[in-house]
C-alpha cells in the first residue's frame, strides 16, 4: 500500500503515537462522521466512545483542520481517539436554549483549527459593511492566525478604491486586498500567503464570493456558486459544511459556510488589539475612573471633538465591548448558578441522610 506523506498537510511530528495509532488531519465534518487524511489516504472516522465521556466542553470535540490520533481500520470506519494540541483556532459564542428571552448556556463553538492566515472575505457591493468586518477581525485577532481582509468582486465596482481606503483606515496594520475571482485582478498578491503546507481559513457571510475565490485558486470549479439577491446583494449558502482543500501549489484552504451571526467570545484581547488607539487614550484622561461621557479632561471626548477619533469608530468600540461584557457576565452567572445548584443538591442529599429534612 502506498504511504501518503501527512507532513504535506502541515503535520509536524512532536511525539510518536502509540502502537496501532496513526495521525491524520480532519478535512471534512458531516454530522457525526469525519473525513480524515492519513498516511493511508482519506479514511472515514467517528469519535471513539470514551471521547464523549472524557470531553469537558463542546470545544474539545474535533473540527476541520484538527490533527488527530486514529485507531485505523483498513476494512471499515476508523475511530478518533484524541485531538492533538491546536496552534490556532477560530471560535464564536454559541447560545443554547435560546427562546422567550432565555439563554440556558453560552458555549464556545470552534469553527476550525490549525491555520496560519484568516481571510476575512467581504464583497465590494452594496452589502459592504465595515462593522461586520471588524467583528470578524476582533475574533480573528485572538485566533492565533494572521488576519487578512479580502474585498471581492472588484470588477463590479468601478470606485472600489475608495472602499479599500476606508477599510485600511478602519483596520490599521491589517493587510487589505481587493480582488476579482472573475477577471483574476489582485489574485497574484495573495501568493505570499498561499505557500505549501500553510493553511488559510475563509470567513464571511453568504454571497461575499468565498466559493468563487476558492474556485479561482483551485483552478477548477470545486464549489457551486449561487447568484446573489438583487435587492440587497446578499447570497444563499453555497458551502454547506466546513471543508479543507489542497490547492495545486500545496497550500490549503478551509472553506466555511457563511455565518449569519458571529457571537463574540473571550474577545478582550481582540478588542484591545483592534482598538488600540482608543484604549491608549484612556490613560490620558484626567480621572482614572473617567466614564468618557461628559467628564472634564476626557481624552476620548477631546479626540472626538478635534476629529482625530471618528465618532463611528468610538461607537463600534462601545458596541463590541458591551457585547463581550454581556457574554462574559452571562457565562459567569450561568457557571455560578450551576455550581450553586450542585451545592444545594449536595446539601439536600446530606440533610436527608442525617435526618435534618424529611424525605
Amino acid at each position: 500500500m502506498e504511504i501518503f506523506d501527512i507532513t504535506k498537510f502541515g503535520y509536524i511530528e512532536t511525539e510518536m503515537p502509540a502502537n496501532g495509532v496513526i495521525v491524520g488531519r480532519i478535512t471534512e465534518v458531516h454530522r457525526d462522521q469525519y473525513i480524515v487524511m492519513t498516511q493511508h489516504g482519506e479514511v472515514r472516522a467517528v469519535i471513539k466512545g470514551t471521547f464523549f465521556r472524557d470531553a469537558q466542553v463542546r470545544s474539545d470535540f474535533p473540527c476541520v483542520g484538527d490533527f488527530v490520533h486514529l485507531l485505523y481500520n483498513a476494512s471499515g470506519v476508523s475511530q478518533i481517539s484524541a485531538v492533538l494540541p491546536r496552534h490556532s483556532k477560530f471560535s464564536r459564542a454559541n447560545f443554547t436554549g435560546k427562546g422567550a428571552g432565555y439563554v440556558k448556556n453560552v458555549l464556545e463553538q470552534v469553527v476550525c483549527a490549525n491555520f496560519d492566515y484568516v481571510f476575512i472575505v467581504t464583497s465590494l457591493n452594496q452589502d459592504f459593511n465595515i462593522q461586520r468586518v471588524l467583528r470578524y477581525l476582533t475574533q480573528a485577532r485572538r485566533s492565533g492566525g494572521q488576519p487578512v481582509i479580502i474585498l471581492t468582486k472588484a470588477d463590479l465596482n468601478p470606485s472600489f478604491e475608495e472602499l479599500v481606503k476606508n477599510m485600511e483606515q478602519n483596520a490599521p496594520n491589517v493587510p487589505v486586498h481587493a480582488v476579482s475571482s472573475y477577471s483574476g485582478y489582485g489574485l497574484d498578491a495573495l501568493k505570499e500567503y498561499l505557500q505549501p503546507t500553510k493553511t488559510i481559513v475563509f470567513l464571511g457571510m453568504s454571497g461575499v464570493g468565498k466559493s468563487s475565490l476558492l474556485n479561482a485558486l483551485m483552478e477548477q470549479d470545486v464549489m457551486t456558486v449561487s447568484d446573489i439577491r438583487e435587492n440587497d446583494s446578499r447570497g444563499r449558502h453555497t458551502t454547506t459544511h466546513r471543508q479543507l482543500f489542497m490547492l495545486p501549489n500545496g497550500a490549503m484552504v478551509i472553506d466555511t459556510p457563511g455565518m449569519r451571526e458571529l457571537g463574540l467570545l473571550d474577545a478582550d484581547e481582540g478588542i484591545a488589539a483592534e482598538f488600540e488607539d482608543i484604549e491608549d487614550l484612556f490613560s490620558q484622561c484626567k480621572f482614572r475612573s473617567c466614564g468618557h461621557v461628559k467628564e472634564p479632561g476626557c481624552a476620548v471626548l477631546a479626540a472626538i471633538n478635534d476629529g482625530t477619533l471618528p465618532k463611528e469608530r468610538w461607537k463600534r468600540y462601545l458596541a463590541q465591548s458591551r457585547e463581550n461584557k454581556f457574554v462574559e457576565d452571562k457565562r459567569a452567572y450561568l457557571a455560578e448558578h450551576k455550581a450553586g445548584g450542585k451545592s444545594f443538591a449536595k446539601w439536600k442529599k446530606e440533610a436527608k441522610r442525617s435526618g435534618e429534612i424529611r424525605r
